[in-house]
C-alpha cells in the first residue's frame, strides 16, 4: 500500500487500506467498523462511497483502527480537515500543513510550488518579464511593473521561478521560460487558481480608473442564457483564449506584460418554470 503522503483524500486512503487488509486475509467492513468502535456495521463504507463523512470526533477512532502513529495520524487528521472544509482559506491551511508534513519525511509535494506560484501577480509577471530584460537588476524589472514589488522581492520570486523549474538561467542575470508548466493535485490546484483569479479580478478593477482607454480594453455584455448556451460560451472563450496564445506566440520581441481576464457568471438563479405573472 502507498505512504499515506501520497494521498489528498482520506476515502481513498480508508478504502486502499481495507482492500489492502482484504487482500491479506479475512476483513470486513462490520470487522473494521467495530475496531474503530461504531455501532453501524457499514458506516465507513459509506463514507468512503461519499455518502457519509468523518467527522472530527471519529478522526482519531479510524486513525487507531487503522495503527497509525505520529506524523502519519496527524497527516491523517489534516487529511479530513481539507476533505470536510468548505472554505477555501481552511481547505489552504490544512493542505499547506500537509505538505509541511509530507517535506519533513522526504517526500516532496508540488502543490506548494501551485500555491507559491499562484499567491501573487508577482509570479507570473517575473516569468514573462525577466526573459525581456537580460542583464537587468532585480531594481530595474521592479521599476518597470505598475503595482508596487521591492527588488527583494523580484530577487526572490526569480530564485523560485529557477529552482521550481519556470525559469532557466542562461547566464548572470540573464533569464528564459522553459516548458515548464504549473502542476499541481486536482485537489490544490483549484484553491490556488481560485485566489489567482481573486487578486486579478481585483487588479482590473483598479485599472478601469488607472488607465486610459488607448491603454486598456474593457467590454462586456449582460445577457439570458440558456444551459445549452452557456456551454457554447465557455467553450467559445475556452477557443478565445488559445487563439490569443497562437497569436502570442508569433510574436518572439515581447516588451510588454499584459493580463487578459474573461468573466463570465451568473447574475440570477435559475428561473423556474413556474409562472411569474
Amino acid at each position: 500500500m502507498k505512504s499515506i503522503l501520497e494521498y489528498k483524500d482520506y476515502r481513498l486512503y480508508i478504502q486502499d487500506y481495507y482492500d489492502e487488509r482484504k487482500r491479506l486475509g479475512a476483513f470486513s467492513w462490520r470487522e473494521f467498523c467495530k475496531s474503530a468502535g461504531f455501532t453501524s456495521p457499514n458506516f465507513l463504507k459509506l463514507v468512503c462511497l461519499g455518502e457519509s463523512r468523518l467527522g472530527a470526533p471519529k478522526i482519531e477512532k479510524v486513525a487507531n483502527a487503522m495503527g497509525l502513529l505520529g506524523y502519519e495520524k496527524d497527516y491523517f487528521r489534516e487529511m479530513v480537515t481539507f476533505c470536510n472544509a468548505k472554505k477555501d482559506s481552511v481547505k489552504k491551511a490544512a493542505l499547506l500543513e500537509m505538505q509541511k508534513i509530507a517535506t519533513e519525511h522526504k517526500m516532496r509535494v508540488i502543490d506548494g510550488d501551485a500555491f507559491q506560484y499562484y499567491e501573487s501577480w508577482k509570479y507570473p509577471v517575473m516569468r514573462e518579464l525577466a526573459p525581456m530584460m537580460p542583464g537587468a537588476n532585480p531594481s530595474d524589472i521592479a521599476e518597470e511593473c505598475k503595482e508596487h514589488v521591492s527588488a527583494e522581492e523580484v530577487r526572490d520570486i526569480l530564485s523560485f521561478l529557477v529552482k521550481a523549474g519556470f525559469l532557466k538561467k542562461d547566464g548572470d542575470k540573464v533569464y528564459s521560460q522553459t516548458e515548464q508548466n504549473v502542476i499541481g493535485s486536482k485537489e490544490a490546484l483549484p484553491i490556488a487558481i481560485r485566489s489567482m483569479h481573486k487578486e486579478m479580478a481585483n487588479m482590473a478593477a483598479r485599472a478601469v480608473d488607472r488607465y486610459s482607454p488607448s491603454e486598456r480594453y474593457f467590454t462586456g455584455l449582460t445577457v439570458g442564457v440558456t444551459e445549452e448556451a452557456s456551454k457554447r460560451i465557455v467553450e467559445e472563450i475556452d477557443a478565445c483564449c488559445k487563439k490569443v496564445l497562437s497569436i502570442v506566440n508569433e510574436y518572439k520581441d515581447s516588451d510588454q506584460v499584459c493580463r487578459i481576464n474573461f468573466q463570465f457568471f451568473p447574475f440570477t438563479d435559475k428561473i423556474k418554470e413556474a409562472s411569474h405573472a
